[in-house]
């Protein structure tokens, strides 16, 4: 258990109420890290909380929630954080969006706006308001949750999946900047993960055959399934990784 040992860490996970960000919030508890759950309503926040103290004991997790579109709630999610526990380990930059599906030619302005907003630019500013107590202990794990959208072209989900391959530069750069730091900034890459967020393109059964038929595991991903992936990245096992993207999507990638 050393190599993934988690005790006296705290980890700062987005879009944790529910999905891929929930699960990672639970494990990492589960390894010893206390926990902080954000996203944008306070109830659902409170609730996977709650339901984290009651299994591991009080005082574990806590709830802020925070709109990762707006600059000013995430530094009051960082300083909130450091308020109840007095420092920042892990951060986890999960929360995502994805309010356009169809072809380029089609997306406004507005939509293409948001999407690079909140998953690439929202977490540069998180990032940057986390790192420089990084910094300073010379310690820290920064995961920014992707996409195998960022390593493919797509023609439903393309404006995304820029995105998300700008998330995979953006950790190889700061990985660059922060190494001589001990600071490591690592990507997860997973297919389709029965989500929320991904619905419509599992909830169809002609779409979800077409997607998985191809990938040697023949299925859908789990939340927890990713999970594993973020406690290997914030723990001492991944201490020689950094700048890398961890693909975890059922071998989608690999088959012809």
């Amino acid at each position: 258990m050393e190599l993934f040992d988690l005790a006296g860490k705290v980890a700062v996970i987005t879009g944790s109420s529910r999905g891929i960000g929930k699960a990672i919030a639970e494990r990492l508890a589960e390894h010893g890290a206390k926990v902080v759950i954000s996203s944008r309503k306070a109830g659902p926040c409170d609730e996977v909380a709650q339901a984290i103290n009651a299994r591991h004991g009080e005082g574990r997790a806590i709830a802020v929630p925070a709109n990762i579109a707006a600059k000013d709630e995430l530094q009051r999610l960082v300083d909130e954080t450091n308020a109840a526990f007095g420092r920042i380990d892990i951060l986890v930059c999960n929360a995502a969006t994805n309010p356009y599906a169809g072809p380029m030619a089609g997306i406004s302005d507005e939509q293409f706006g948001k999407i690079l907003q909140n998953n690439v630019v929202s977490n540069h500013w998180l990032i940057q308001m986390v790192a420089p107590q990084m910094l300073e202990r010379k310690d820290g794990s920064v995961i920014i949750v992707s996409s195998i959208g960022g390593l493919r072209g797509n023609a439903l989900i393309g404006a995304y999946n820029v995105s998300k391959a700008a998330d995979m530069q953006l950790a190889r750069n700061l990985a660059v900047e922060w190494g001589p730091s001990n600071v490591r900034v690592n990507c997860i890459a997973p297919g389709l993960v029965q989500t929320d967020f991904a619905r419509y393109l599992w909830e169809n059964p002609e779409l979800l055959k077409q997607v998985t038929d191809p990938a040697p595991l023949k299925r859908i991903g789990q939340p927890d399934e990713i999970a594993g992936a973020a406690v290997y990245l914030a723990s001492p096992a991944s201490s020689y990784m950094t700048g890398q993207t961890l693909v975890v999507d059922g071998g989608i990638t690999i088959a012809w």
